[in-house]
């Protein structure tokens, strides 16, 4: 595949044309001028030493260099192409448990981990397989879409915990009703689903799902993961374990029955997780024994810069033209190579010119993709940056830094390079691999709605990406319950709203009603009128008066007795 990463500059080719033009008029002009001072055959045999052919092969060699001197400064590129590879293998949803019983640390460091190690193995060892992966709890959802693509499904292992999941528990019938719906449609494959679970399953129904998913043609693993002797579950941060409603200490176990009857009944097989490398090993056996069929990924490899080529001919084509002299006889004329300094000066400013044109962006995006390829995302994103200062119009710069953020978790600011690179990428398929991006970034943070629109954007690009539409068909259904469920939630809001408007009314009507008593009693009491009221006062002075003159003369009779007593 041909491209120019900065087709911009073939404009100057106007000016190669502009010149030939040029260069025409004024040839047809001096052909006239010559015929009006005689016969041309007379004044070439006047003129032994001119030429009419060099100074045209001269002209043409300079417009032929600088021809290659705007193409290279639209830097052609060689190599990147869409591939879409054949390979021989199977389908494999990995559904992992993250349930708070997987924090439990029977296994070494604890279960949860232990289920990353052991999907980071599984990935390891596909080669032409398509993966995807599924994590549950008290329900489940699509962590990444089936895909070839390793390195991203190894990515989103370290962000998973068990704070994902909003609802706790352990509903592997919801994660292998989930993975039944997640393959693609392809027949004559075989559709294996792997779950990696303690086997406390909660809500049941478990072996029904797996039931039916063997009907379907698939066929359910499960890894069991834990000890049967059980293990208390830690609470992070506190240094306690988790405790039931009666007081006492949560100890978590591995459920080997329930295990063995959900592969039995998914026509799989169940294998307990003691040493990572000898499950690996009985799963690998087991799923060989599936059928494996032709599938088609799609490879994105890098565009190779070949404008060092061109500015190799652009340079010869000059040092030609420089060595080629209008005379027809050199010994008179060879001062001229040395005296043309013009041209000289040319090649070597073309010659110091390509060496800086090699420090381009490409740098900084070839350094970029060797970091992301060593999952140093941190200083790939650097690279990648860099890039962009050099070259803000470079699309595979900034979709290849939206990559670099998507596996930093910087979401919001990976779909805005994103959609950055779908602006400017003029390729349809690449265009639509960004709004793909963005369409599993949202898909991931439940923003179904915008993850429907990105991923139809997606479509009319590539209607051939069956990924794509899957993933498609996934959000809307999320999107239907998700509607759903706030459709009920606000209809709860309402009822609450009702019933505390209800509350308020009646809290208002009784307030009311013990104002209207309070009146009513008020008025019921008897009025006192004028006179009354001034007999009253009148009354209350007498008596206070009277009361004074008791105090009085019961002190004057005290001080007679205190004498009489000291005498």
């Amino acid at each position: 595949m041909f491209r120019f990463e900065s087709p911009i500059y073939l404009y100057g080719l106007v000016l190669v044309v502009i010149l030939a033009v040029i260069r025409f008029i004024t040839y047809r002009s001096q052909k006239k001028r010559l015929r009006k001072f005689g016969d041309p055959q007379l004044l070439k045999e006047l003129m032994p030493d001119v030429s009419r052919v060099r100074p045209a092969l001269k002209f043409w060699l300079l417009e032929a260099a600088l021809t290659m001197l705007f193409v290279m400064l639209a830097r052609p590129q060689f190599g990147r192409s869409i591939n879409h590879e054949k390979r021989t293998g199977i389908e494999t949803i990995i559904a992992m448990d993250i349930s708070n019983s997987m924090r439990a640390q029977d296994v070494v460091p604890s279960r949860l981990e232990r289920t990353k190690m052991m999907v980071e193995n599984l990935v390891d060892n596909f080669s032409n397989d398509k993966i995807g992966l599924i994590v549950f709890a008290g329900d489940a959802f699509v962590q990444l879409p089936i895909t070839s693509d390793y390195v991203s499904a190894k990515m989103f292992l370290g962000n998973i915990d068990p704070s994902m999941m909003q609802n706790q528990g352990t509903n592997i019938a919801a994660a292998i009703e989930m993975a039944t719906h997640s393959f693609t449609q392809q027949e004559n494959i075989g559709k294996a689903i792997i779950v990696i679970t303690d086997g406390e399953d909660h809500e049941g129904q478990a072996i029904e799902a797996a039931k039916q998913a063997k009907e379907r043609g698939m066929r359910v693993y499960v890894l069991g993961v834990g000890s049967t002797k059980g293990s208390p579950i830690p609470i992070p941060g506190t240094g306690d374990f988790m405790h039931d409603n009666s007081g006492n200490v949560v100890m978590s176990m591995l459920n080997e029955n329930m295990c063995r009857e959900v592969a039995q009944a998914g026509g799989g097989a169940y294998i307990h997780v003691e040493n990572n490398s000898n499950a690996q090993r009985l799963l690998d056996e087991e799923l060989d024994k599936l059928e494996h069929q032709e599938t088609e990924s799609t490879i994105y490899s890098d565009f190779d810069e070949q404008f060092q080529a061109v500015g190799i001919l652009a340079l010869l084509l000059l040092i030609i033209e420089v060595f080629i002299l209008e005379s027809q006889n050199p010994l008179l004329k060879k001062i001229s190579l040395f005296g043309n300094k013009s041209k000289v000066a040319t090649v070597l400013l073309l010659l110091i010119a390509m060496p800086s044109l090699a420090q381009t962006d490409r740098k900084y995006i070839r350094n970029g993709n060797k970091l992301y390829n060593q999952r140093d995302y941190e200083h790939a994103e650097v690279n990648y940056s860099k890039a962009i200062e050099k070259n803000d119009k470079n699309p595979q710069a900034h979709y290849n830094l939206g990559n670099a953020l998507f596996a930093q978790r910087k979401d919001s600011a990976a779909v805005v390079k994103f959609e950055k690179a779908a602006q400017l990428e003029t390729n349809p398929l690449r265009k639509s691999q960004s709004y793909h991006n963005m369409g599993v970034i949202c898909q991931q943070n439940k923003m179904y709605g915008e993850a429907i629109e990105a991923y139809k954007q997606a479509l009319r690009l590539n209607p051939n990406d069956d990924e794509t539409r899957y993933n498609l068909v996934l959000c809307q259904q999320e999107k239907k319950k998700q509607d759903e469920q706030n459709q009920q939630d606000q209809q709860n809001k309402q009822d609450q709203n009702q019933d505390q408007q209800k509350q308020d009314q009646q809290k208002q009507n009784q307030q009311d009603k013990n104002q209207q008593q309070e009146q009513q009693q008020e008025q019921q009491k008897p009025q006192m009128s004028k006179e009354n009221a001034e007999q009253l006062l009148n009354a209350a002075m007498q008596q206070e008066k009277q009361t004074q003159k008791r105090m009085r003369e019961a002190q004057k009779q005290g001080e007679r007795r205190q004498v009489e007593k000291n005498w």
